[in-house]
């Protein structure tokens, strides 16, 4: 499987909460941390779900 690189550029303070379980499932706690995960459906699901805070790039 490919891996992804994410990395938060936007807060997650005034969000759904929906929003903001999802940015912790992925392991994003704070701004512009960077985490490297392996491309599966589920997490590319998540992924697309809160693109609008998130910055990605194939690795």
């Amino acid at each position: 499987m490919a891996k992804i690189r994410i990395t938060q550029v936007k807060s997650g303070i005034d969000r759904t909460e929906r929003d903001k379980r999802t940015l912790i499932a992925l392991g994003l706690t704070r701004m512009h941390r960077t985490k490297e995960v392996e491309a599966n459906p589920a997490l590319v699901g998540m992924i697309n779900s809160v693109k609008h805070l998130l910055k990605v790039e194939n690795v």
